[in-house]
This record gives C-alpha cells, sequence and structure tokens, in this order.
C-alpha cells in the first residue's frame, strides 16, 4: 500500500472538452404527496467545480442522478449545452449523455484488476484501444504502475483515485460525484480532495461534487448551490455565501453560531452585548442576531461585556469557551486561540467584531 501524500503524476493526453449541463424547472416526486425537489434552476458552466450541498434528505443525490439519468424528473428540463438531455418529450439513456459518475463507494469490481476496473466502460472501443485510453487515466492520477494489481491491495484514497479515473477515462463532458471523499480516513480527505482538484483541473471537465460539508464544499467548489428541502436557497462562491447569507440556514450552515432575539430599534438591534446594525429593518421589528463563535475579542475583565467561563475546552490551535452574560438566556459559546487567556481566569470581558455579526427576521423554526 503507498503513501497517499506522493502526488500523482500528471499527464497532459486525454483531456476534454468541457460542456455546460443547466437545470431548468426540475421538479422530482417518489410519491404523489413526496416532493423531493422543487422547482430548482441551476448550470454548471464549463470547466467548473459546482459543489451541491445540504443536509442529508435536501435533494442533493436526487438532482445528481436526474442529471446522470438514473432518476426521471417530474417536471422542467436537463441541457447539456443547450441540448436537451431529459424533459417532457426527450429522455437520453445514460450512456448517450457525456456524464461520467463516481459513486460514494467507488463500486469497483473486486474480481478485476485496476485496469480493467478502468477500462470497463469503454466498450465502443477496440481491446487495445480501451487498454491505451485506461493507462493515460490511470497515469493522470499516479497509479498506472497498479494496473495489474486488484482493488484491495489499495488503500482508500488510491481505490477513490482509481474511481476517478474510471469516470475520466471516456472523457465525459460532465462528470458527476456523489459524496466522494465520504468513506475516507479523515487524516487523508484534505490530501486525497486537493489531489482530487488537481486531476479534475488537468482534465478541464465540468464537475457536479454533492456533499454535506461546507467547508469540503469551500475548498473543492468555483461555486456552491446550497439546497434545503428539495429547494434551491442560495448560489455563490464560498466567499458569498458566507459573508453574505441569504438568511439564517445558510449561515448556520457555514459557522457555528450564537443566536440572540432582539428588535430594532433606531436602525439597530438591541442585545445584550450591544447594538448592531439592522439596515432595512422596521422599528419594533423582531429579528435574530447571529454571531460567530470566532466573532468575540476575549480579555480578562476590563473593558467590554462582562462574562464569566463556564467552561473551558482545548481542542488545540483553539479553545472553545462556554460563558454566562448577564441578560442572555441562553449560554454563549466562544473560539479563541489557544493561549490567549491565562489559565484558571473566570471573568472576562468580551468585544464582538462586527463583521461577524449578521441579522435576520426572527428565527420561527431550527434551521
Amino acid at each position: 500500500m503507498s503513501e497517499m501524500h506522493e502526488k500523482p503524476a500528471r499527464v497532459t493526453a486525454g483531456v476534454t472538452f468541457a460542456a455546460r449541463l443547466a437545470f431548468e424547472g426540475i421538479g422530482h416526486r417518489f410519491t404523489p404527496h413526496q416532493a423531493t425537489l422543487h422547482d430548482v434552476t441551476l448550470t454548471a458552466e464549463p470547466g467548473e467545480v459546482l459543489c451541491l450541498l445540504g443536509p442529508s434528505g435536501s435533494g442533493k443525490t436526487t438532482l445528481l442522478r436526474i442529471a446522470a439519468g438514473i432518476e426521471t424528473q417530474s417536471a422542467g428540463r436537463v441541457l447539456l449545452n443547450d441540448r436537451e438531455i431529459a424533459g417532457p418529450s426527450v429522455f437520453l439513456p445514460p450512456e448517450q449523455r457525456s456524464i461520467g459518475l463516481v459513486f460514494q463507494d467507488f463500486a469497483l469490481f473486486p474480481h478485476l484488476t485496476i485496469l480493467d476496473n478502468v477500462r470497463f466502460g469503454l466498450t465502443a472501443l477496440s481491446r487495445e484501444e480501451a487498454r491505451g485510453e485506461a493507462m493515460i487515466a490511470l497515469e493522470r492520477v499516479g497509479l498506472a504502475r497498479y494496473a495489474g494489481a486488484y482493488p484491495h491491495v489499495l488503500s482508500g484514497g488510491e481505490q477513490q483515485r482509481v474511481a476517478l479515473a474510471r469516470a475520466l477515462a471516456p472523457r465525459p463532458a460532465v462528470l458527476l460525484m456523489d459524496e466522494p471523499f465520504s468513506g475516507l480516513d479523515s487524516r487523508l480527505k484534505d490530501t486525497v480532495r486537493a489531489e482530487t482538484l488537481a486531476i479534475l483541473r488537468q482534465s478541464r471537465a465540468t464537475a457536479i461534487v454533492v456533499t454535506h460539508d461546507a467547508e469540503e464544499a469551500m475548498r473543492l467548489g468555483d461555486r456552491i448551490a446550497l439546497l434545503r428541502h428539495g429547494r434551491l436557497v442560495q448560489v455563490g462562491t464560498a466567499e458569498e455565501l458566507y459573508l453574505h447569507p441569504a438568511d439564517l440556514f445558510v449561515a448556520g450552515f457555514f459557522s457555528e453560531l450564537n443566536l440572540l432575539d432582539a428588535r430594532v430599534r433606531g436602525g439597530a438591534a438591541d442585545t445584550p452585548l450591544g447594538r448592531f446594525p439592522a439596515p432595512g429593518r422596521n422599528d419594533g421589528e423582531p429579528v435574530t442576531v447571529a454571531i460567530r463563535l470566532s466573532g468575540f475579542d476575549v480579555a480578562e475583565a476590563g473593558e467590554g461585556v462582562a462574562a464569566r467561563i463556564l467552561s473551558r475546552r482545548f481542542l488545540g490551535v483553539v479553545e472553545l469557551l462556554d460563558l454566562a452574560v448577564e441578560g442572555c438566556d441562553e449560554h454563549l459559546r466562544a473560539r479563541i486561540r489557544r493561549g490567549q487567556l491565562p489559565p484558571g481566569v473566570r471573568d472576562i470581558s468580551l468585544n464582538v467584531n462586527r463583521s461577524d455579526v449578521l441579522v435576520f427576521e426572527r428565527r420561527r423554526e431550527s434551521a
């Protein structure tokens, strides 16, 4: 089993021509009373890595399966370079779509060699042509030396790269990846994600990656599409979704938050931690003030809002504080740099970074 930190070899052959994949008004139902997708309109641009992000049951994988042709939508159309491939009167089967799919469990055949796994779908080519294309794909992911080996001798990260090579071998216009890193050891994920992103850039395929991990989406995606209950909530870059979330659900998906109920007075929300701008809100309007855990400057008791440390957890680079603040019904949490406060201190003062405060309409339910 080789070291996962070894960088895969790079080849320049075998690139594809990236395509635009568009979903127009996609709806989907498993039963007449169970809608899984509601009017989803979304486009992956040529050569883009688009991440579909959301909690379990949000419709991410269903949308991916509709693109692949494994599921059929109940409304709307799927277009590849403006050509309809699935709609009311058109349905191209999966093998005619030029769309590759990497499954969550890699789905390698244990009885086939790595080379035979990769060339499995190249049925339109002669045996020698298929072998050549498969070797190019294996070289691209740095595993050509394992062509004659079997999947069980490879690490999880290497098996993931074989699955990626198999999907890239036919040179698809679009590559779909369903939670491709969920089965990997957490220590390997960063390395394998970085390798995968480099391979996607080099192959030039448009890629749509499903994940439930916001940090993973931020690491991989040129843009992120966040879904909830089968609806598209917000689409944008990682910066756009983090800094300018459309609602409390989006904000909470990208940051751990302290939530304070407040009312607007004179264009600002009054809280026990201070007044925070609430542009566009009416006086007397109930709002929820969200403060990121990283949004506190802390010091020994002095200037600022008085707080008492109830618990203090060492997490390596950071410490997690559980705090009591007068006027707050619930405890607050803060993430601070390790060593920022002396050991044993209990009474501290807080100052809030305004850039880490977001004001939304009053929360009605848990996100």
